[in-house]
């Protein structure tokens, strides 16, 4: 059963850019050569583009009985330590000059807050996880409640 399910997607401005540098690409191509040239270039880069949107834009944290998700990653809620959301000043730091390298890192550069899950593991030498996400506090409540339910 899922208790928090959120799914990051690239801002719509992104899109309209990728159909502008499609459209300048086209524009290029389209004058020397025609048609020929012009169409299946554009193509090429507009599906081309739309893929790395998709690949790089798409991430899914969830919360449930299990555990907590964050696109293919998996926490145990055995292995959940307290969290902590950061926006503004702080999220810059946690995702700056106070990361630790040893940290598992899902950041969007396109979302201002994130999360910091502490990993209760001694096997783990992962410290903790860095998460964005569009709403900071509901999600530290949400694995506030799984840690809850699981007694810790």
């Amino acid at each position: 059963m899922t208790r928090y399910r959120e799914r990051l997607v690239v801002p719509p401005l992104w899109w309209l850019l990728l159909i502008g540098m499609v459209a300048s690409l086209w524009l290029v191509y389209e004058l020397p050569f025609g048609a020929r040239v012009s169409l299946p270039a554009a193509g090429t880069a507009l599906a081309l583009g739309a893929a790395a949107l998709l690949r790089y834009g798409s991430l899914t944290i969830a919360v449930g009985t299990d555990g907590v998700s964050v696109g293919r990653a998996r926490l145990p809620l055995t292995a959940l330590g307290p969290a902590e959301a950061l926006t503004g000043e702080a999220a810059r730091t946690a995702r700056g000059p106070g990361l630790d390298r040893r940290a598992y890192v899902a950041i969007r550069g396109y979302v201002p807050g994130v999360v910091r899950i502490e990993v209760d593991d001694d096997a783990d030498p992962t410290p903790y996880w860095l998460v964005s996400t569009r709403r900071p506090e509901r999600l530290v409540a949400e694995l506030e409640a799984a840690r809850q339910t699981a007694g810790r």
